[in-house]
């Protein structure tokens, strides 16, 4: 049996109208968690932790020592304090530019959805992993022979996705949205 329900309180009416509103255009919602959602997933570079909140592999060797081979040395060749420090506090993904955790972005999908990523390239190497040889191999210039690319096996490293905290902030913004707050 149908029930009809009659609003004689204008505040009432006016809260429906608003509610009606607000879910017909979501593209300020859509940017509001796209925003929050990139930042979240730029933080997870300084925690160097997935979504899930597990710890990202560590740098191999080979990585520590490309790395510290950039930095200041003193006369007999070994690294300078502060150059040490650098090299001890150097985190998957955080090299000297920044750029994967920099370029972190979002965009608008439609009318109800809203992507985050990252333009460059290494992107989805750097969150799927991959294995010795897995996208071919290159040649040397300067010598016969060839290489895998990549030379070895790069862990995965998750960085895109939703945390439980991401599900409950993003619940609290639409509910803020569509409330009108």
């Amino acid at each position: 049996m149908p029930q009809i329900i009659e609003l004689t309180n204008r505040s009432g009416l006016d809260y429906l109208h608003g509610l009606v509103k607000r879910g017909q255009n979501l593209q300020p919602l859509l940017r509001e968690i796209g925003e929050d959602q990139a930042e979240a997933t730029k933080q997870r570079f300084s925690t160097a932790t997935g979504p899930d909140g597990e710890a990202w592999a560590p740098n191999s060797a080979v990585t520590l020592a490309n790395y510290g081979a950039l930095f200041a040395r003193k006369k007999d060749g070994s690294l300078t304090k502060r150059s040490e420090q650098k090299l001890a506090s150097k985190k998957p993904g955080t090299g000297e530019t920044r750029m994967l955790a920099t370029t972190i972005n979002y965009q608008p999908q439609g009318d109800d959805a809203v992507s985050i990523g990252s333009p460059m390239v290494y992107a989805s190497t750097f969150h799927y992993g991959a294995k010795s040889g897995e996208f071919g191999f290159g040649m040397y210039a300067t010598r016969n022979g060839s290489f895998p690319i990549p030379w070895g096996d790069i862990p995965a490293r998750p960085f895109l996705g939703l945390s439980a905290d991401d599900r409950t902030n993003i619940a609290e913004l639409i509910r803020s949205y569509l409330a009108g707050e």
